[in-house]
């Protein structure tokens, strides 16, 4: 039983169908999951759009096109001929080996928890009052709001502001804390600020949101450091959490928490009553992207199939798709000093690249972390144009473990981003 079609479930279902096992996977929304319709694939395809200058309703009808139209019979009837049996509605576990969807009961001998998350909603005083958005409402809905106020400046909440500054909305965006994608290395939220400002975006950085009114021209929104703000819509970009609640996991003795993951071992197996649990995707709270539900949805997929395969996290690049694009990967200066790691770091701009020339772009810079006790790279962070596509290099070298004496002579084509490694690579190996 697969509860939750997003896009582990999908993967892990169709797999142990195709591998000769009984499945179910339950779904109370669309199968195919908040990736494909409410997240990766409509922001990146509004984000193409504004590059190429289409119009708004260009863009509209390109996102919508890719999306499905936001409709999941033909995912659905995929996963039927593969055979798998999809039960519509809300599953809730009564029990070992039991789950109750919609008042129907089914049994199960392995459980895979695939629910994904959920936007966290600020308590706000009068946000709950007036129009809002959340990721959902953004990518789905034809609405170009005349003013837009963006609560949060992480990954979604940039994409975002910038879609909806290209095609000509008046954007603002509040985040309490000092700077942009505060999890990031400072210089990659800082090159996105400078990007988003000469679009007109107005950053309200530092400060939180105190309350929201209405007003009869729309809405207005009073700041912790006394300013106010005038919108039309809120968009609530506040993060995310784990969808576990209301799922009846406690009947197998697992334990959970409001805002936090579903534990889970190095197999991705749920630690319960029963033994037959596990997770994977936003659910378990580990590495909350697409890409990471598909790379634990192998996991589960092999580990239920009679192979023994463990989780290394050590790679997973975490990648803000806006222009220039962002782009981390393993540990960032912040997480090495809350770890203690002695780190070294090295940088180059891409200014200096001729690329850069040859693009008439020359923002955006790359940094190299090395760990100095171990002598090995084990994170990286590239903030311009394209370093979703040149930056995977290193993430293959950090999950690899590849020495520094390698990486150094390796060639790489002229004129590319990718040059810019090159000389932070050389320095990482003469201080080690």
């Amino acid at each position: 039983m697969v509860l939750g079609g997003g896009t582990a479930g999908e993967l892990v279902a169709t797999g142990l169908a195709r591998a000769g096992r009984d499945v179910a996977l339950v779904e109370n929304r669309l199968v195919g999951g908040e990736s494909r319709y409410f997240a990766c694939v409509p922001s990146k395809s509004l984000l193409l759009s504004a590059r190429r200058g289409e119009t708004w309703e260009m863009a509209v009808a390109r996102r919508d096109a890719l999306t499905g139209h936001r409709a999941d019979e033909r995912i659905v009837a995929r996963m039927a001929e593969e055979g798998v049996t999809v039960l519509r509605g809300r599953g809730q576990v009564t029990g070992p080996g039991r789950i109750e969807v919609d008042d129907a009961e089914h049994g199960f001998d392995d459980l895979v928890l695939c629910t994904g998350s959920e936007p966290v909603i600020p308590p706000v005083d009068g946000l709950a009052d007036v129009p809002l958005w959340t990721s959902d409402g953004a990518l789905s809905v034809p609405d170009l709001p005349r003013r837009l106020v963006v609560l949060g400046g992480g990954p979604v909440g940039c994409e975002l502001a910038q879609v909806y500054a290209a095609f000509g909305s008046q954007v603002a965006v509040v985040e309490a804390s000092g700077r942009l994608l505060t999890a990031e290395a400072p210089f990659a939220g800082e090159v996105l600020a400078d990007a988003l400002r000469r679009m007109g975006v107005d950053l309200r950085l530092g400060v939180d949101l105190s309350h929201v009114e209405r007003k009869e021209s729309g809405l207005r929104l009073w700041l912790s450091d006394g300013g106010t703000l005038d919108a039309d819509r809120i968009l609530v970009a506040a993060g995310r959490r784990p969808r576990v609640e209301g799922l009846g996991l406690e009947t197998l003795g697992v334990a959970t928490s409001p805002g936090h993951g579903v534990p889970v071992d190095e197999t991705c197996r749920v630690p319960s009553s029963s033994g037959d649990v596990w997770a994977a995707g936003d659910v378990t709270g580990v590495a909350r992207t697409a890409h990471a539900a598909r790379y634990q949805a192998r996991l589960v997929l092999a580990n239920l199939l009679g192979e023994h395969r463990a989780a290394d996290y050590r790679a997973i690049p975490r990648v803000v798709y806006t222009t220039p694009t962002v782009y981390s990967v393993g540990i960032s200066p912040k997480q090495a000093e809350e770890l203690g790691i002695d780190l070294l770091t090295a940088g180059y701009d891409l200014a200096a690249t001729v690329r850069a020339a040859v693009e008439a772009d020359e923002r955006g810079r790359v940094e190299l972390y090395a760990d100095r006790s171990r002598g090995l790279l084990i994170g990286a962070a590239a903030a311009g144009l394209y370093a979703e596509e040149w930056m995977s290099e290193i993430a293959l070298a950090i999950r690899a473990e590849t020495p520094l004496s390698v990486l150094t002579d390796v060639v790489h084509a002229f004129p590319t981003y990718g040059e810019s490694v090159e000389v932070p690579l050389r320095e990482l190996a003469g201080r080690l």
